[in-house]
């Protein structure tokens, strides 16, 4: 478990073998290092902050983002609802990869850009930290004041979800400038 602080970009972190309380502990070490204990948590000298949800830590909703992904579920009366409680093994594996996109460590091997993207029937800026090279996408969200950043999700591109392809096409439609 310990081994994960060390993982570096592009290895991916060991949970499979661990038990799901283990691999949260792991998984918030993580977290913990490199986005809620890290003052220079910024992308090009704005912050990232968390989405707050009514009624729940900021910060357990920003983890739940990193390491969950989201399925719809239907309720007694019918109705379809979002939950977002399902770990993604291939999300979780790659968390210590976050800072390391929002630092742009490696600016070759990415693409930065904005995307006007359509979410629950609205236009929202988006802005996305592409690696192309390992498949793998930081989503962020520029509050309405163009001070800070929201960090939405990243996630492994699969082709399930659209993936790659879908990502090329935003990139064709992007913004002229990144937001």
């Amino acid at each position: 478990m310990p081994t994960n602080l060390i993982k570096k970009y592009n290895q991916l972190l060991e949970i499979t073998h661990l038990t799901e309380a283990e691999r949260t502990v792991s998984l918030k070490r993580i977290f913990n290092r490199d986005i809620t204990e890290n003052i220079g948590f910024n992308f090009r000298s704005k912050i990232i902050r968390p989405f707050k949800v009514d009624g729940l830590p900021s910060m357990d909703t920003l983890f739940g983002h990193l390491t969950c992904e989201t399925a719809e579920q239907t309720n007694e009366n019918g109705k379809k609802i979002k939950s977002r409680n399902i770990f993604d093994y291939k999300r979780s594996e790659r968390l210590h990869w976050v800072k390391h996109h929002i630092d742009e460590t490696i600016p070759a091997k990415i693409k930065v850009f904005s995307f006007l993207d359509r979410i629950n029937g609205k236009d929202v800026v988006r802005t996305y930290i592409l690696d192309e090279t390992e498949n793998y996408v930081v989503i962020l969200e520029p509050q309405r004041s163009k001070t800070d950043y929201y960090l939405v999700t990243t996630y492994y591109l699969t082709k399930e979800k659209g993936g790659v392809v879908q990502m090329k096409k935003e990139f064709k439609n992007k913004l002229p400038d990144i937001q």
